[in-house]
Parts: C-alpha cells; structure tokens; sequence
C-alpha cells in the first residue's frame, strides 16, 4: 500500500515600504535597501503531495512560463538532486497577480521548501531553509520568517526591525497592469546617496512617510499613469500613506482603523 503523505500551504503576499536602488554590482544585480512586510490576507494556495511521477500543476491566474521556468520547480529539482527526495505533487492555485510586486513567486517557492522540509522530515532549521532559498531567489528568504524585515543586498540580507502595522487597515490595489521585473530594473538609476535612508525614516511617525519613505520605481511611470493615478486616490480617500510596491504594479495604503 501506498500512503500518500501532504501538505497545504496558503503563500501569502508582501509589500514594500520603501525601495531603494543604491547601486549596480558586476554580476548585472542591484543592491537595495527595503522593508518586507507580510500581508497574509493576499495569498496563494499550494498543496504538495508525495506521489508516484513528478506532476506540476497549477489554477487559478493562468502562469505564463514553462514548468522548468517555475520558481517552485526550481526547488524540487534542488531538492531532487541534492537529497534525492520522492517525486511529487504541486498543485498551485494563483491568486497574487504575476507581475505585482507583491511576491507571489518567490512565497511560492519558499512555501515549496518549507512543505519538501516537513513533508520528508529533512531537519533544517529557519536559517538553513534561508539558505536554500537564497538559492532560488533573491527574495525567497524573506517568506521562511515572514516577519517585517530590513532587506539589504540583492534582497537576500534581512535584518530584524520591530514594525507592527496591526493597528491600521492594510488595502491592496491591483490593476491588471503587468511589470516586467527585468525591465523595470533596466530603466532604474541607482543612488548611493540613498543608504540607510530608510531603515532612519522608518522610524518617524507614519504620517511622515508620505514625504520621506518612498519606491524609486515609482519615478518611471509619470503622474497620468493608471498606477500614480491609484495611489492618489487612495490619498484622497483618506490614507495615511500609499505607495507602489516592488517593480509595480500593485498599490497599498494604509488607513486608520475607525
């Protein structure tokens, strides 16, 4: 008999408050300073079975890419290769938009190494699976914590910081508007100016940010954009601040809680 052991997981989206690109590196990376925060009401579902075959399947927001492409393929594969672990299951059910700024492919991923890791008992501890991550993508170690992080590096150093948003409504605007990551860091300019600014404004009161904390991508698209266009509506309904998240095109807010 066969037992089929599996696990559901729900990978959740991230914003960004604050993207800064400080400078270009001599592999074609950039280095950035950012804050990660978690936002667990936006997510993916991936259920991971051990099965006979390898199968990859996904629903929901259709994912234009080629299996092997697949960030979560990329870590079967690892997983596959280095510990020879059974062949598997993904089924993957898209709700994040691609193409966001919101992280959904990298949860993804890191949401993989956390099922593989507890489904066969394979022992690693956070900083191990930080590790593996880091491998896949620069952004993936963040979601093996999923705690507000001060991001530094290509994505992939993260620091602690004590940030609790609880106490305001998070809303989160997607247009169906999809931002090549590739080209949106192609464009960018880097300032070395602009270390540590944001971990030092960070701590300001929140409704400071609005003039100290902001995306440099932002500057790529001008003021009749449908995405400025969002994040000056939100303004004007009332947020205490608004901003673009990643490469785009997904806006936050945040708004008091009545």
């Amino acid at each position: 008999m066969f037992f089929v052991r599996k696990m559901i997981f729900y990978p959740n989206a991230k914003i960004n408050i604050g993207l800064n690109i400080i400078s270009k590196r001599k592999d074609g990376y950039h280095n950035l300073n950012s804050i990660f925060y978690p936002i667990f009401d936006v997510y993916d579902i991936l259920e991971v079975v051990e099965s006979k075959k390898f199968e990859f399947k996904t629903s929901g927001i259709e994912i234009d890419c080629i299996v092997e492409r697949n960030l979560c393929y990329k870590v079967y594969t690892y997983f596959k290769e280095k510990y020879d672990i059974p062949n598997i299951k993904i089924h993957l059910h898209k709700n994040i938009p691609i193409g966001s700024g919101l992280g959904g492919g990298s949860s993804d991923a890191a949401f993989t190494i956390k099922a593989i890791n507890n489904l066969f008992e394979l022992g690693f501890d956070s900083n191990e699976l930080e590790s593996i991550s880091a491998k896949i993508g620069s952004d993936c170690p963040f979601f093996i914590s999923n705690k507000a992080k001060y991001v530094t590096g290509t994505g992939d150093i993260l620091s602690d910081i004590d940030l609790n948003l609880s106490n305001y409504n998070i809303k989160i605007y997607m247009p169906k508007i999809k931002i090549s990551t590739r080209d949106a860091f192609d464009k960018i300019l880097p300032n070395q100016n602009n270390e540590g600014k944001i971990l030092k404004n960070i701590a300001k009161p929140i409704h400071l940010w609005k003039n100290h904390i902001n995306n440099d991508f932002e500057a790529l698209h001008n003021s009749n954009s449908k995405i400025i266009k969002i994040r000056q509506s939100a303004y004007d309904s009332g947020a205490i601040y608004a901003s673009m998240t990643g490469t785009g095109s997904a806006v936050y807010a945040f708004f008091e809680k009545n």
